[in-house]
This record gives C-alpha cells, sequence and structure tokens, in this order.
C-alpha cells in the first residue's frame, strides 16, 4: 500500500511528538529537585546523602517578655550529616543515620572563628555531639506526598563543666537524649511552576533538669531537658526550570516546658534557591533572620547544603 504525502506527514508528526515526549520525560527524569522532596521516599537501592552546614550568629536576644536588648556576638556553626536508603520494594520505608558537628565560639569572637574547629573548654567549643538512628515512611499507599521521619538522638561529647568564672558559659550542644519525628507534606500546582512544603515537628527531650546538674558537670547544655521542641514551617518554592529552584519559607517554633521551668517560642522567615548540577548532586544555599520570640536570640542564620540522589 502506497503512502500517501498526508499520511506522510501524519506520520512524521507522530514520530516528532514521540521524540519531544520522550525528551520532556528524560528531562523530567533528569531533575530530582522537584520530584525528591523530603515527602518523598526513596526506592529500594537508592542512596539520599546529604551534607547541610548552618551558621547561625547573633548580637541581640529576647528576654521572656519579648524585649529585645544587644549583647556580644555569639556564633554557632553546625554541620548535619544524614545518610539514607530505601530498603522497601513498595518504596514506603527508609532507613538512615543522621550525625552533627557543631563548632561555636562566643564572647564577641568573629563569626568566622568557628571554622578554626578549636575547644578550649570555654568560649570555644567543637566536636561531634550527636548520632541518630532513624527511619522514614509513607505510612498511606495512595497519599505518595505525605511521610514522616523518626529519629532518636544520643549525645556522644564529653560531659565538661564550665570552670572559669567569665561570665559567658561554656557551650557546645543539647545534652538531651531526644527522639524527633517530622511530618512532610507537599503539594506541586501551576503547571509544575510553583510547590508548596509543609513541614511539622515534635521533638521530645529527656535527661536530668539543668538545676540538678552536679559541679562537675554543664549545666548550660541542659536547659532544654524534658520538653518539647514543636516548630512548624512552610516553604513556597518557584521552579525557573526543572533543574533550579527559588523558595521564600516560614516557621513558628515553641519550646514547651515539661519539667526544666524554661519555655521560647521564636518567628523565623527567610529565603534560598536550590540548583540540580547533575543527575546525582544538588546544590542549596538559603538565609534566615529570627524576627522575633521570647527567651531567645534574635540572630541570623547562613546555610549551604550539598546533596547526592543515587
Amino acid at each position: 500500500m502506497k503512502l500517501t504525502r498526508k499520511m506522510l506527514a501524519l506520520v512524521s508528526i507522530a514520530l516528532m511528538s514521540v521524540a519531544v515526549t520522550a525528551q520532556e520525560e528524560e528531562e523530567q527524569s533528569a531533575s530530582n529537585i522537584q520530584t525528591f522532596t523530603p515527602s518523598k521516599l526513596l526506592k529500594k537501592g537508592q542512596w539520599d546523602i546529604k551534607f547541610f552546614n548552618g551558621l547561625y550568629t547573633q548580637t541581640e536576644e529576647a528576654n521572656e517578655d519579648g524585649d529585645k536588648s544587644d549583647i556580644i556576638r555569639e556564633t554557632f556553626f553546625t554541620n548535619t550529616n544524614e545518610i539514607y536508603t530505601g530498603v522497601s520494594e513498595n518504596s514506603r520505608i527508609n532507613i538512615g543515620l543522621i550525625f552533627q558537628i557543631r563548632s561555636n565560639s562566643r564572647g564577641g569572637q568573629g563569626p568566622f572563628e568557628v571554622f578554626s574547629f578549636e575547644d578550649n573548654g570555654n568560649d570555644r567549643r567543637s566536636g561531634l555531639t550527636t548520632i541518630a538512628p532513624s527511619i522514614r515512611v509513607q505510612p498511606f499507599k495512595n497519599i505518595g506526598n505525605f511521610s514522616f521521619t523518626s529519629s532518636f538522638f544520643i549525645p556522644v561529647f564529653e560531659d565538661k563543666a564550665d570552670t572559669v568564672d567569665d561570665g559567658i558559659g561554656s557551650f557546645l550542644d543539647q545534652r538531651s537524649f531526644a527522639w524527633e519525628t517530622k511530618f512532610f507534606y507537599d503539594r506541586t500546582f501551576g503547571a509544575n511552576k510553583w510547590q508548596l512544603f509543609t513541614e511539622l515537628d515534635f521533638k521530645f527531650n529527656f535527661g536530668e533538669k539543668s538545676s540538678e546538674a552536679s559541679a562537675d558537670s554543664n549545666s548550660g547544655e541542659r536547659f532544654a531537658n524534658n520538653s518539647l521542641f514543636l516548630p512548624a514551617s512552610v516553604f513556597l518554592s518557584y521552579f525557573p526550570s526543572s533543574k533550579s529552584t527559588v523558595f521564600i519559607n516560614a516557621q513558628q517554633a515553641f519550646l514547651i516546658d515539661l519539667g526544666n521551668e524554661f519555655e521560647q517560642n521564636f518567628t523565623q522567615l527567610g529565603f534560598g534557591a536550590k540548583y540540580q548540577v547533575t543527575r546525582v548532586i544538588n546544590l542549596e544555599a538559603s538565609y534566615g533572620k529570627f524576627v522575633r520570640g521570647n527567651s531567645t536570640g534574635l540572630g541570623q542564620t547562613f546555610s549551604v547544603g550539598l546533596r547526592a540522589l543515587f
């Protein structure tokens, strides 16, 4: 049977449509910026490794009534490392490990002094602070964009008493055993150009009260023991392309007293961007500002992250 020009044209158009569709699907599959939000779990055998670095520095604080006052500079650097892998055939269970390295400087030192990673037991502290086994679960089969992550944090750093009477105070990290569960949900809309991501956390801190700390232990690192940390966060992202995004975010957090006679709350606003460098590597940068609070610092956070998905 002979093909007419009209039939040839129709075949050509069909082949071109298939090619364009295949190219679009390939480009979309190459983009994990949109696909692998914290709500989305890994397939069996996939790995997700994330290195996230946050530098928080403050020269202002708010008292329990929310009144602001100036303080000498304090800077806290946190390196958070997360490693997860998919273990279920239905992509609904991931297991992983989290560990954190911190470096702090207090007493008016420059914000970049934390990168010396010194530890003099007083106004400079650094070291590996916590490790946490973790599990991610997608509880509902038909809601793939809802999941939760549950982690148990174990403090592994040495308990050093603050023996220097200079009014600064030695602090490395919270000396708490902590059970943290994060709930994630996201929704993409506007022809895949917009995405709304929400997160609700419940973190229970366990340990002795700061008032009951012995003379050879650090009472300041026990300020949050026997409390519930409850932050709620929302992110609105726009995707100029499938491999890049910019976002704004807001967070309201409460530390609720469960026996340690200390409470605080704060509001943080921020913005940032992510970019997929290769099929495996993503980069992220963000900025946050504590705009109000009670019994909290009112500083700024500068963050840089690297994520590998394979």
